[in-house]
Protein backbone atom coordinates (compact mmCIF):
# COMPACT_ATOMS: atom_id res chain seq x y z
CA UNK A 1 0.00 0.00 0.00
CA UNK A 2 1.05 3.10 -0.70
CA UNK A 3 0.45 7.12 1.19
CA UNK A 4 0.21 10.05 -0.85
CA UNK A 5 1.02 12.11 2.16
CA UNK A 6 0.33 15.23 0.77
CA UNK A 7 -2.89 16.35 -1.64
CA UNK A 8 -5.21 19.09 -2.16
CA UNK A 9 -8.70 16.83 -2.99
CA UNK A 10 -11.21 20.15 -2.69
CA UNK A 11 -9.45 22.01 -5.64
CA UNK A 12 -10.83 18.79 -7.51
CA UNK A 13 -14.92 19.17 -8.67
CA UNK A 14 -17.70 17.53 -6.36
CA UNK A 15 -18.15 15.73 -10.47
CA UNK A 16 -14.83 14.34 -10.21
CA UNK A 17 -13.82 13.66 -6.27
CA UNK A 18 -15.26 10.00 -6.44
CA UNK A 19 -13.37 9.34 -9.84
CA UNK A 20 -10.14 11.00 -8.26
CA UNK A 21 -10.34 8.74 -5.20
CA UNK A 22 -11.29 5.50 -6.90
CA UNK A 23 -8.42 5.84 -9.92
CA UNK A 24 -5.98 5.95 -6.37
CA UNK A 25 -7.85 2.89 -5.07
CA UNK A 26 -7.01 0.90 -8.41
CA UNK A 27 -2.88 2.13 -7.94
CA UNK A 28 -2.71 1.00 -4.52
CA UNK A 29 -2.83 4.12 -2.68
CA UNK A 30 -4.76 3.30 0.22
CA UNK A 31 -4.43 6.48 2.22
CA UNK A 32 -5.04 9.87 1.15
CA UNK A 33 -4.57 13.28 3.20
CA UNK A 34 -6.20 16.56 1.96
CA UNK A 35 -4.45 19.60 3.39
CA UNK A 36 -5.54 22.37 4.72
CA UNK A 37 -4.23 26.16 3.17
CA UNK A 38 -6.89 28.50 4.99
CA UNK A 39 -8.93 29.03 7.66
CA UNK A 40 -12.12 29.52 6.13
CA UNK A 41 -11.46 26.27 3.71
CA UNK A 42 -11.20 23.66 6.74
CA UNK A 43 -14.71 22.59 6.41
CA UNK A 44 -14.46 21.22 3.01
CA UNK A 45 -11.42 19.56 4.38
CA UNK A 46 -13.15 18.17 7.35
CA UNK A 47 -15.68 17.01 4.94
CA UNK A 48 -13.51 15.14 2.82
CA UNK A 49 -11.82 13.36 5.37
CA UNK A 50 -15.43 12.43 6.99
CA UNK A 51 -16.48 11.12 3.51
CA UNK A 52 -14.15 8.65 2.73
CA UNK A 53 -12.18 6.32 5.09
CA UNK A 54 -9.06 6.11 3.34
CA UNK A 55 -8.82 10.40 3.47
CA UNK A 56 -7.51 11.93 6.04
CA UNK A 57 -7.31 15.88 6.60
CA UNK A 58 -4.89 18.72 7.81
CA UNK A 59 -5.76 22.68 8.86
CA UNK A 60 -3.71 25.59 8.49
CA UNK A 61 -2.67 28.68 6.47
CA UNK A 62 -0.39 28.59 3.95
CA UNK A 63 2.11 30.95 3.76
CA UNK A 64 0.87 32.52 0.33
CA UNK A 65 -2.32 33.39 2.22
CA UNK A 66 -1.19 34.58 5.24
CA UNK A 67 -1.47 38.47 4.05
CA UNK A 68 -4.90 37.63 3.30
CA UNK A 69 -7.55 40.01 4.62
CA UNK A 70 -8.88 36.58 6.80
CA UNK A 71 -5.93 37.66 8.70
CA UNK A 72 -3.79 34.79 10.83
CA UNK A 73 -5.81 32.51 13.08
CA UNK A 74 -3.97 32.47 16.62
CA UNK A 75 -2.55 29.52 18.11
CA UNK A 76 -5.54 28.57 19.93
CA UNK A 77 -7.92 29.08 16.94
CA UNK A 78 -5.77 26.53 14.67
CA UNK A 79 -5.73 24.16 18.00
CA UNK A 80 -9.58 24.21 17.53
CA UNK A 81 -9.58 23.86 14.22
CA UNK A 82 -7.71 20.56 14.33
CA UNK A 83 -10.21 19.38 16.93
CA UNK A 84 -11.78 16.55 14.95
CA UNK A 85 -11.19 13.31 14.28
CA UNK A 86 -10.48 13.09 10.96
CA UNK A 87 -7.67 16.29 11.00
CA UNK A 88 -4.47 14.55 11.83
CA UNK A 89 -1.89 17.54 11.42
CA UNK A 90 -1.54 20.87 11.32
CA UNK A 91 -0.69 22.49 7.86
CA UNK A 92 0.48 23.62 5.83
CA UNK A 93 2.44 26.54 6.83
CA UNK A 94 5.98 27.84 6.43
CA UNK A 95 7.79 30.17 3.90
CA UNK A 96 7.61 30.70 0.26
CA UNK A 97 10.20 33.57 -0.68
CA UNK A 98 9.76 32.65 -4.24
CA UNK A 99 6.59 34.07 -4.72
CA UNK A 100 6.38 36.34 -1.89
CA UNK A 101 2.56 36.12 -2.11
CA UNK A 102 2.65 37.55 1.47
CA UNK A 103 4.72 39.77 3.28
CA UNK A 104 7.91 37.60 4.98
CA UNK A 105 7.11 39.14 8.41
CA UNK A 106 3.71 37.72 8.12
CA UNK A 107 4.96 34.03 6.82
CA UNK A 108 7.07 34.23 9.88
CA UNK A 109 5.01 34.61 12.04
CA UNK A 110 2.03 32.35 10.65
CA UNK A 111 5.06 29.77 10.85
CA UNK A 112 5.48 30.20 14.28
CA UNK A 113 1.90 29.85 15.23
CA UNK A 114 1.47 26.95 13.35
CA UNK A 115 4.58 25.35 15.08
CA UNK A 116 2.80 26.18 18.19
CA UNK A 117 -0.36 24.80 17.44
CA UNK A 118 1.25 21.51 16.33
CA UNK A 119 3.09 20.97 19.60
CA UNK A 120 -0.05 21.88 21.48
CA UNK A 121 -2.06 19.64 19.40
CA UNK A 122 0.02 16.88 19.40
CA UNK A 123 0.13 17.10 15.78
CA UNK A 124 2.51 16.67 13.21
CA UNK A 125 3.11 20.18 11.39
CA UNK A 126 3.78 19.94 7.39
CA UNK A 127 5.81 22.35 6.15
CA UNK A 128 6.37 24.43 2.76
CA UNK A 129 9.52 25.76 2.06
CA UNK A 130 10.80 27.11 -1.02
CA UNK A 131 13.89 29.64 -1.48
CA UNK A 132 13.72 30.19 2.48
CA UNK A 133 15.80 27.35 3.99
CA UNK A 134 17.87 29.53 6.51
CA UNK A 135 14.94 30.89 8.01
CA UNK A 136 12.65 27.87 8.13
CA UNK A 137 15.64 26.17 10.12
CA UNK A 138 16.17 29.52 11.56
CA UNK A 139 12.81 29.43 12.89
CA UNK A 140 12.61 25.52 13.63
CA UNK A 141 15.53 26.14 16.12
CA UNK A 142 14.72 28.96 18.05
CA UNK A 143 10.97 27.53 18.19
CA UNK A 144 12.48 24.11 19.52
CA UNK A 145 15.13 25.74 22.24
CA UNK A 146 12.25 28.10 23.31
CA UNK A 147 9.02 25.79 23.37
CA UNK A 148 10.77 21.94 23.09
CA UNK A 149 10.54 19.76 20.55
CA UNK A 150 7.59 18.94 17.86
CA UNK A 151 7.01 16.94 15.00
CA UNK A 152 7.46 18.00 11.37
CA UNK A 153 7.36 17.15 8.03
CA UNK A 154 8.95 19.03 4.91
CA UNK A 155 6.71 18.75 2.30
CA UNK A 156 7.54 18.17 -1.48
CA UNK A 157 10.85 18.73 -0.90
CA UNK A 158 12.78 21.01 -3.30
CA UNK A 159 15.30 22.80 -1.14
CA UNK A 160 19.03 22.01 -0.46
CA UNK A 161 20.81 19.13 1.02
CA UNK A 162 21.60 21.22 3.81
CA UNK A 163 17.98 21.62 5.45
CA UNK A 164 17.23 18.07 4.31
CA UNK A 165 20.41 16.89 6.66
CA UNK A 166 19.77 19.31 9.61
CA UNK A 167 15.75 18.60 9.37
CA UNK A 168 16.01 15.21 10.06
CA UNK A 169 18.75 15.90 12.16
CA UNK A 170 15.73 17.35 14.54
CA UNK A 171 13.65 14.12 14.32
CA UNK A 172 12.00 15.56 10.90
CA UNK A 173 10.65 13.42 7.79
CA UNK A 174 11.31 14.69 4.38
CA UNK A 175 8.27 14.35 1.41
CA UNK A 176 8.93 14.10 -1.73
CA UNK A 177 6.67 14.34 -4.82
CA UNK A 178 6.90 14.18 -8.82
CA UNK A 179 9.34 16.90 -8.67
CA UNK A 180 11.61 13.89 -7.65
CA UNK A 181 10.95 12.09 -11.23
CA UNK A 182 11.85 15.81 -13.45
CA UNK A 183 14.85 15.34 -15.31
CA UNK A 184 16.23 18.59 -14.30
CA UNK A 185 16.22 17.07 -10.34
CA UNK A 186 19.40 14.89 -10.16
CA UNK A 187 20.11 16.61 -7.08
CA UNK A 188 16.64 16.24 -5.64
CA UNK A 189 17.25 12.22 -6.21
CA UNK A 190 20.66 12.34 -4.50
CA UNK A 191 19.24 13.73 -1.25
CA UNK A 192 16.47 11.30 -1.61
CA UNK A 193 19.57 8.68 -1.77
CA UNK A 194 21.47 9.62 1.22
CA UNK A 195 18.70 10.81 3.73
CA UNK A 196 17.85 7.81 6.27
CA UNK A 197 15.38 5.48 5.24
CA UNK A 198 13.25 5.87 7.71
CA UNK A 199 12.39 9.77 7.49
CA UNK A 200 10.73 9.58 3.40
CA UNK A 201 7.64 9.74 2.31
CA UNK A 202 6.00 10.59 -0.97
CA UNK A 203 2.85 12.52 -1.93
CA UNK A 204 1.58 14.23 -5.29
CA UNK A 205 0.87 17.76 -4.06
CA UNK A 206 -1.78 17.24 -6.77
CA UNK A 207 -3.36 19.04 -8.28
CA UNK A 208 0.08 20.37 -8.64
CA UNK A 209 3.32 18.40 -10.20
CA UNK A 210 1.91 15.47 -12.19
CA UNK A 211 5.65 13.13 -12.22
CA UNK A 212 7.31 11.62 -15.59
CA UNK A 213 5.62 10.52 -17.58
CA UNK A 214 2.88 12.56 -17.00
CA UNK A 215 4.36 15.80 -16.65
CA UNK A 216 2.09 18.66 -18.45
CA UNK A 217 -1.44 16.71 -16.92
CA UNK A 218 -3.21 18.00 -14.39
CA UNK A 219 -2.01 15.85 -11.12
CA UNK A 220 -3.75 13.57 -9.16
CA UNK A 221 -3.18 11.12 -6.11
CA UNK A 222 -2.78 7.98 -7.98
CA UNK A 223 0.17 8.90 -9.75
CA UNK A 224 2.10 8.75 -6.84
CA UNK A 225 3.46 5.41 -7.76
CA UNK A 226 5.53 6.95 -10.38
CA UNK A 227 7.23 9.05 -7.32
CA UNK A 228 7.35 5.48 -5.69
CA UNK A 229 9.30 3.83 -8.18
CA UNK A 230 11.99 6.85 -8.70
CA UNK A 231 12.65 7.07 -5.15
CA UNK A 232 13.00 3.30 -5.35
CA UNK A 233 15.37 3.33 -8.09
CA UNK A 234 17.41 6.23 -6.14
CA UNK A 235 17.67 4.00 -3.43
CA UNK A 236 18.55 0.39 -4.64
CA UNK A 237 15.59 -0.73 -3.51
CA UNK A 238 12.17 -2.66 -5.20
CA UNK A 239 9.02 -1.24 -5.44
CA UNK A 240 7.86 -3.38 -2.72
CA UNK A 241 10.46 -2.08 -0.04
CA UNK A 242 9.91 1.49 -0.64
CA UNK A 243 5.85 0.98 -0.20
CA UNK A 244 6.18 -0.46 3.09
CA UNK A 245 8.98 2.04 4.17
CA UNK A 246 6.86 5.18 2.89
CA UNK A 247 3.69 4.14 4.83
CA UNK A 248 5.34 2.29 7.72
CA UNK A 249 7.57 6.30 8.14
CA UNK A 250 3.90 7.47 7.48
CA UNK A 251 1.96 5.62 10.19
CA UNK A 252 4.85 7.01 12.44
CA UNK A 253 4.37 10.36 12.19
CA UNK A 254 0.91 10.47 11.61
CA UNK A 255 -0.20 8.79 14.39
CA UNK A 256 -3.92 9.76 14.70
CA UNK A 257 -4.25 8.34 11.52
CA UNK A 258 -2.42 4.43 12.36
Amino acid sequence: MLVDSHCHLDYFTEAEIEGIVGRAREAGVGLLVTIGVRVGQAAAVKALAERFPDVWGTVGVHPHNAGEPEGLPTVEEIVALADHPRIIGIGESGLDYFYDKSPREMQQEGFRRHIRAARLAGLPLAIHARQADEDILRILREERESGGEFDFLLHCFSSGAELARQAVAMGGYVSFSGILTFPKSPEIRAVAAELPADRLLVETDSPYLAPVPLRGKRCEPAYVAHTARVLAEARGLSGVEVEALTTANFRRLFRKAA
